[in-house]
């Protein structure tokens, strides 16, 4: 091992970049809080190629002297931060002064700004080489930053960025959390010419919701408030019968600065307990106000996690307060009668005597009449039981050849059987979830809902392989509203999601247009806004990995979703279906999962029931 040594600058600069700067999202976040620290009320933000090529954020704040243009991209240059103390009483996103160094570190900068005072504005030059080109030029008042070529001297960081669609839809995640707490400053995001967002000054945090997630989001949410003497808590949650499955509407706030936390959530899920199914997730907008002595902000690189003074309490205030909203509301389980088979009886209460001449009707009929015995002569059949052809002498048939070759013929008719039935005639159904069907050794048992899984991840593995699919098109497109972040995922993904059968096209910045899906999914509107929300969880889960191995989660997760939603058996002869394709897959054992699907009950077994 060699003696120890002081790397340069400009290594140290780069090593601490990749605490910050981890991809193009990290520099709009960055980029944006400053522009709200510097005091804009209006903010642009402009991205080429998901930020690779250009990042580029646009305020009208306050601007910087061409001294402090130059400094600023110095390590720890910061006017937020005098002392110590300091660091207790922080309510700025930045304070550090560490992101513009690091940002200037992997990145080409040109950063032009100018006060409001001054004549001219600063044109200042950056790049990873540290070498510092300044200029006057003309520039409105407050500050421009456009960061390009990302990573440049760093291929390898550069390498393992994500498709497009996946770093735009992280950029649009940053931007959302930063607009959400700040109503009162207008927001533009623009990529590749395309306007994503155009966000005029809100009322308050609910309309910036709408503006941002949608009204179908903003109208499903319910107000919470609480006022302690710890901390104040204001925000919004989701009514329980519109959790779902997909993350991506949960939202923590403390002073205005998004954090996680884990902890914190599951206090949110808590009070939600016994309101919503397992496997599924509530909107949540929760902004908290506290004494910034109270809360540490300093913990982690990028500042997306803060520590509480007493985090049992603030998780107690949280639990009590969305508790306390979801019974003031009312969202509680609620008893559905079936009336559908209810005889109706008329309200019968002062005007009772006009149905007092109702009888009941008279059924009208011969009692002594006997369908099987007639004395028209048409109707009856004249078999002839005669040893030799010769007709009958007597009410019935009498015993000789003719009868015995009846009898025969009865005894064929009645077999429940014939020597080679087919795979419908010999199965029994359960409660339309299991098929038994007899085999050498004793009773096989199949599991419907798991064989149906197996049949259609087979199925949807040919699809992806090429195979030609069926869709079921829908009378009329539904449009359902998934997001702007979330609709790249379709997006990127549109070309599996067509062979798999299903019709899904952009329909605006935030919407997609559900024109078919596949054979065994139902086009009504309902279920295919459920069905969306379903093939976004399984998106997000798979959005990376080898092609092969992504196709197969992808074909299993939708086989799981269809086998899932279809309807109980409805006749043997698709029960004999079930089981001939099921044996035609490639594993007629085990479901993609790995779930038993059949299982053979032995003729000793069964004896040992007797």
């Amino acid at each position: 091992m060699g003696g120890l040594k002081v790397l340069p600058a400009q290594i140290a600069n780069m090593i601490a970049a990749g605490e910050v700067v981890q991809r193009p999202s990290s520099v709009v976040k960055e980029l944006l809080e400053n522009a709200v620290d510097a005091g804009a009320d209006q903010i642009t933000v402009v991205v080429t190629d998901a930020g690779r090529t250009l990042i580029q954020v646009i305020d009208n704040g306050c601007g910087m002297s061409p001294s402090d243009a130059v400094l600023c991209f110095e390590r720890h240059a910061t006017s937020k931060i005098a002392s110590a103390e300091d660091l207790e009483q922080i309510m700025t996103y930045g304070f550090r002064g560490e992101a513009l160094a690091s940002i200037a570190a992997v990145a080409e900068i040109t950063l032009r700004t100018r006060r409001a005072a001054d004549e001219t504005a600063t044109e200042v030059r950056i790049s990873g080489d540290s070498k510092v080109r300044t200029a006057s030029v003309a520039a409105p008042a407050g500050s421009s930053f456009a960061v390009r070529n990302l990573f440049f001297n760093t291929p390898a960081r550069r390498k393992f960025l994500k498709s497009d669609n996946v770093e735009l839809k992280h950029i649009i995640e940053e931007f959302t959390r930063v607009a959400i707490t700040r109503p009162e400053i207008g927001f533009t995001l623009t990529s590749g010419g395309r306007e994503l967002f155009v966000l005029k000054k809100a009322k308050s945090r609910k309309f910036r919701i709408q503006d941002l997630l949608g009204a179908g989001v903003s109208s499903e949410l319910v107000d919470i408030s609480a006022e302690t003497s710890v901390l104040k808590l204001k925000g919004y949650i989701g009514r329980p019968d519109t959790a779902r499955k997909t993350l991506g509407n949960q939202f923590m706030f403390v002073n205005g600065r998004y954090f996680r936390s884990p902890y914190l959530h599951k206090a949110v899920m808590k009070a939600y307990e016994e309101l919503i199914p397992d496997g599924v997730t509530p909107a949540y907008f929760i902004f908290l106000e506290t004494d910034p002595h109270s809360i540490d902000v300093n913990i982690h690189p990028t500042k997306t996690e803060v520590k509480f003074e007493d985090d049992n309490l603030v998780f107690q205030i949280i639990y009590a307060c969305i508790r306390e909203s979801l019974g003031r509301n009312s969202f509680g389980a609620s008893i559905d009668f079936d009336t559908s088979a209810a005889v109706e009886l008329p309200q019968l209460g002062r005007n009772f005597e006009q149905y007092a001449g109702l009888r009941a009707p008279e059924i009208g009929g011969d009692p002594d009449y006997d369908p099987f015995r007639s004395s028209d002569p048409v109707n009856v059949p004249n078999f002839d039981f005669s040893d030799e052809g010769g007709g009958s002498t007597g009410n019935g048939p009498r015993e000789g050849a003719g009868y015995a070759s009846f009898v025969d013929k009865r005894d064929d008719y009645g077999k429940l059987f014939d020597d080679n039935p087919s795979t419908a005639s010999r199965v029994l159904t359960v409660h339309g979830k299991y098929i038994l069907t007899p085999v050498v050794s004793g009773v096989m048992v199949v599991n419907v809902p798991r064989a149906r899984e197996r049949i259609f991840y087979d199925r949807n593995l040919r699809l992806l392989k090429g195979s030609s699919h069926v869709t079921q098109t829908a009378l009329f497109p539904v449009q359902v509203k998934v997001g702007a972040a979330q609709r790249l995922l379709f997006d990127e993904h549109a070309e599996m999601l067509s062979k798999l059968g299903f019709d899904i096209t952009p329909f605006g910045n935030d919407t997609v247009a559900v024109g078919g899906v596949p054979e065994g999914f139902s086009c009504e509107s309902g279920q295919v806004e459920k069905l969306v929300s379903d093939i976004m969880y399984i998106l997000s889960e798979d959005a990376g990995g080898l092609p092969d191995i992504m196709d197969q989660r992808i074909a299993g997760k939708i086989a799981a979703l269809e086998a899932a939603g279809a309807a109980p058996l409805s006749s043997h002869a698709e029960a004999g279906r079930i089981i001939d394709t099921l044996f035609a897959c490639e594993n007629p054992e085990l479901t993609p999962r790995g779930h038993r699907i059949l299982s053979i009950i032995s003729l000793g077994d069964i004896d040992k029931l007797f």
